[in-house]
């Protein structure tokens, strides 16, 4: 009984982590197919407009309240939500720049960047999406 235990322990752990990893899309006609997670935090951070060999991207992002959105720019940036906020309110008060807007969560964001070839968003690997193109994988 105890390895049949840990064996489920293992089984729902891996499911677990699978959930929690994030895919970074694009809508399936952008000319990018990888990305790098500095580039990409470049595009999120208002560094960058476009990551190299692509045309312009407009980041999305989803609710201050989403999981994804944690993992992201823990993983992508390094920066905890604090951190975000205060880079942001340094932006906007110096007039450099403006945070993504929010659009909600994984179905949000995948139905706006499907209709929108210049966008890109993020959200937990393994959702069943049609129109984007997964440029990047951020493991939790």
């Amino acid at each position: 009984m105890k390895f049949h235990n840990a064996v489920m322990a293992l089984a729902l752990g891996a499911v677990m982590a699978a959930e929690a990893d994030i895919d970074v899309i694009v809508n399936s006609a952008y000319t990018v197919s990888k990305a790098s997670q500095g580039d990409i935090a470049k595009v999120f951070l208002a560094k960058a407009s476009a990551l190299p060999g692509g045309g312009m991207l407009v980041p999305v992002d989803q609710s201050d309240s989403s999981a994804a959105r944690t993992t992201f720019y823990s993983k992508v940036t390094g920066k905890n939500a604090s951190q975000l906020n205060a880079y942001w309110s340094k932006l906007i008060f110096t007039g450099q720049g403006q945070p993504p807007k929010a659009v909600g969560g994984d179905a949000d964001v995948a139905a706006l960047v499907a209709k929108n070839p210049s966008m890109i968003g993020y959200i937990h690997s393994g959702s069943k999406v049609s129109g984007v193109k997964v440029i990047a994988k951020i493991a939790e």
